[in-house]
Formats: C-alpha cells, sequence, structure tokens
C-alpha cells in the first residue's frame, strides 16, 4: 500500500479496509476480481469492523463483571427452571414489552451468570444495557453531594434498553436510597426491560430499606410485565465440598470446646 493511499484511509477512518486492503489486492490478482466485486468486499469489511467495534464498546459500558452464556447454564441442577421458558426473555420482544424478570435465590444457585447471559445476549441484539451491583449503588447515591449529581448516576439506568440490578438484598441499604431506588424503577415502567437479581422472597424487600409502602409501589410496577423464578438447590460454588460447613471448620480450631 502506498504512504499516500495509508494516509487517506486513516484521514477517513477505515481502520478495517486500510488493516486488509494489501490481502485483498493480493486476493484480486490471483482470482481475476472485477473492481465492482473489489469495492465491495472492502466495504463489507469495513462494516463488519465497524459493528464489532460497536459490540465491543457495548458490553464494555454495560459492565458485566465476567463473560456468561446461555449454554454454559446447567439446567440439569436446576429443575424447575426450563430452558425453553428462560428463552422467551432471550429475544427482543423482552426490550419491546418493558418486561421485568426477578430471580430469587440463594447464594451460588447461578442467578448473576443467566442475567449476564441475557444481557449479553441483549448486546449482540443491538440493545443497550448497563449491569450495576445494588450495593454500589447505594453507595453511589449515599456519596452524592447533591441531587444533579443523583439524576446524572440513575438517568443511564434509566434510559437504557435493558437494566440488571444484581445482589438486591444481600445487604440492608439506607432509608434514603429507598426513594432513588424507586425513582430508578418507576422511570423505567412500560419503557425499558429490567432484571433484578436477590437472595430475599418478595416478601422481605421492604425490610430492605425499612419503608413497606413504598417498596410494595416498586414491586407493583415491576409485576405488571414481569415474571419471578425462584432458584433452589445447592450452590455451584459448593459442588464437590458438601462436607464443608462453617461450624465444622470452626470445631477443628485450638479454641474450639468438646461436644
Amino acid at each position: 500500500m502506498s504512504e499516500m493511499l495509508d494516509h487517506k484511509l486513516t484521514s477517513l477512518r477505515l481502520a478495517r479496509i486500510r488493516e486488509v486492503y494489501p490481502s485483498w489486492i493480493e486476493q484480486a490478482a490471483h482470482t481475476q476480481m472485477g473492481y465492482g466485486e473489489f469495492l465491495e468486499q472492502l466495504v463489507t469489511e469495513e462494516l463488519l469492523g465497524r459493528a464489532e467495534n460497536q459490540l465491543r464498546r457495548k458490553m464494555k459500558t454495560a459492565g458485566f463483571p465476567y463473560a456468561a452464556t446461555l449454554e454454559q447454564f446447567d439446567f440439569t441442577l436446576r429443575p424447575e427452571l426450563k430452558r425453553t421458558v428462560m428463552l422467551r426473555f432471550f429475544d427482543s420482544s423482552f426490550i419491546t414489552t418493558a418486561g421485568s424478570l426477578l430471580l430469587i435465590g440463594a447464594s451460588g444457585l447461578g442467578k448473576t451468570h443467566l442475567a449476564i447471559a441475557l444481557g449479553t445476549k441483549l448486546v449482540q441484539l443491538g440493545y443497550t444495557v448497563r449491569f450495576v451491583m445494588a450495593q454500589q449503588l447505594a453507595n453511589a447515591v449515599l456519596t452524592a453531594a447533591s441531587r444533579q449529581e443523583v439524576l446524572r448516576l440513575i438517568e443511564p439506568l434509566i434510559s437504557c434498553d435493558l437494566l440488571i440490578l444484581d445482589e438486591f438484598g444481600y445487604l440492608s441499604m439506607e432509608p434514603q436510597v429507598g426513594p432513588v431506588l424507586y425513582e430508578l424503577i418507576s422511570g423505567r415502567y412500560e419503557k425499558g426491560a429490567t432484571v433484578i437479581t436477590s437472595n430475599k422472597s418478595l416478601g422481605a424487600w421492604g425490610d430492605l430499606i425499612g419503608d413497606t409502602a413504598l417498596m410494595m409501589a416498586l414491586i407493583d410496577r415491576l409485576l405488571h410485565h414481569g415474571e419471578v423464578f425462584y432458584f433452589r438447590g445447592s450452590s455451584y460454588r459448593m459442588r464437590g465440598k458438601e462436607g464443608v460447613s462453617l461450624k465444622g471448620k470452626a470445631e477443628t480450631g485450638p479454641s474450639a470446646e468438646p461436644s
């Protein structure tokens, strides 16, 4: 590639064409490719490159803590969940109907994995997704210095196509977090899809922020177009370690008293 052409492709921000141009020149010479086909192939390469870059940016913006797919989820360990039922949420209709999905159960049952897998699929379908841990959101609200700061915090979470609020209920929240959480969920009501994972049943959510009436109003909006799935069984992380318990471990220490 000539230095002049390289400069022009850089100026036009045609990064993928700049990368693949030499190989396509060689291929065109060997196959006697026509000018029109050659140009079409280069433009296709550029479009694919831009789509890949956009996907990477959306995945980074989503903020997933790790990679997870539906194929990696072992439904045989969760017979209460049906793969065919879960697949209904891995579709554009979950966004267009502004649905809600509440995944409830003890730690280590795969709730977060399933939520990330769902979010990843919807990013791949072109939607904007935000993943945030409930306690991180609560801490950010508490440290916000002004109302404007709170708005800057929650506006991207209100406007995204899918919000995933992870580990709601693992720690109690300060009373001032409740109204912001309600503002977030009501702002998304009938506008965007929401997934919440929690280790607490819906009946215990009011205790988390000390305002049962506010929490009932929040749950009412979530359940209007939403579904709840309860996870049961033993933790993925404890497989093969069933004989280990905190109680047994404590009793092996030097200060343990005989039974």
